[in-house]
């Protein structure tokens, strides 16, 4: 298999991360064949743990492309860490801000350069009771119909059962089973080529999120709920 350039900062952050996902459960690791060899493509995933971007960015490194994360900003100001994200060509997100646009548009250009980008649309963990994907936000839709790519739904199960952020409980042993599955790529080319206003953005995130929904039921061998969980305002 041909890999994609990795350069110093990507081997240094796989340092890290092939350790911790075989320490923290038993990867399995699904679909890959749906990630595109070459060229930009957006993956877009569920969010149940703060361990899903390890397993994320090690589905995407084993199909031999360098993941690029769309991240809070405020990891940037962590040291080393933020070093790590600078040197490695992650993308800070800013939320409530006049930058917040900026992340977008360096989305957007990171997808066209022919890179690979991860995304929560959600924005945070699930706060779903039972762990199913929530109401997300639109940015996801803008960069998928401004980039003309593929849009890989992916999901992750078990990382919550490992390390659960809301109630602070973290339990690596005894090793259980996570899977990261990815599906095949969301088909946009009836919305491609529409003016995007804020109707569009929302009927097209509701569209990935429903597949990424439906996903992760065949994943937990479960039916989904027909809505999406919405947090309190």
């Amino acid at each position: 298999m041909r890999r994609e350039k990795r350069g110093f900062w990507i081997a240094f952050c796989a340092v890290f991360f092939y350790p911790i996902g075989w320490l923290t459960g038993r990867g399995r690791y699904e679909g890959r064949e749906h990630i595109p060899a070459t060229g930009g493509a957006l993956i877009v995933a569920n969010h149940i743990s703060h361990l899903d971007p390890i397993f994320s960015g090690l589905i995407v490194e084993r199909s031999g492309r360098v993941p690029r994360f769309l991240a809070k900003h405020s990891l940037w100001s962590v040291p080393v860490l933020g070093q790590a994200l600078r040197g490695s060509g992650q993308i800070p997100v800013y939320r409530e801000s006049a930058d917040a646009q900026q992340s977008l548009r360096d989305g957007t250009a990171a997808l066209q350069e022919g890179k690979v980008v991860i995304i929560y649309p959600e924005g945070t963990i699930t706060r779903d009771p039972q762990t199913w994907p929530m109401h997300a936000r639109t940015g996801v839709a803008r960069l998928a119909l401004t980039a003309d790519v593929p849009v890989v739904p992916m999901v992750h199960w078990g990382t919550h059962r490992v390390l659960d952020g809301y109630n602070k409980k973290f339990r690596p042993l005894p090793r259980g089973p996570i899977t990261v599955r990815c599906g095949e790529p969301v088909d946009l080319s009836a919305y491609r080529g529409r003016p995007i206003d804020a109707g569009l953005l929302r009927e097209v995130t509701d569209l990935l999120m429903v597949r990424v929904r439906d996903l992760l039921a065949e994943v937990r061998g479960e039916p989904a709920p027909a809505t999406f969980f919405k947090r309190a305002s």
